[in-house]
């Protein structure tokens, strides 16, 4: 006997799971959060005239901001 039920789409709205668009997303928010520790960094080596201790400073602290938050957000798309 058929099933007259529509099953869910796996991959649709409302499933758990990251979808392409969410992977995007987060591979944008890593490149973004180095990038703009970079160029922070980066403009206050050039304003102290201490090169190259903030822009390394500045990618350190832009990794763990893009560590943290692609954390926070795969757990949220993994939850919900």
């Amino acid at each position: 006997m058929a099933d007259d039920d529509p099953k869910p789409d796996p991959g649709g709205p409302g499933s758990a799971g990251l979808r392409g668009r969410d992977l995007i997303g987060l591979g944008g928010m890593l490149v973004g959060a180095v990038v703009a520790g970079l160029v922070v960094g980066y403009l206050v080596d050039s304003a102290a005239g201490t090169d190259p201790l903030f822009t390394i400073l500045g990618i350190f602290l832009g990794i763990v901001a893009a560590v943290v938050g692609f954390v926070v957000k795969a757990r949220g798309a993994l939850r919900g």
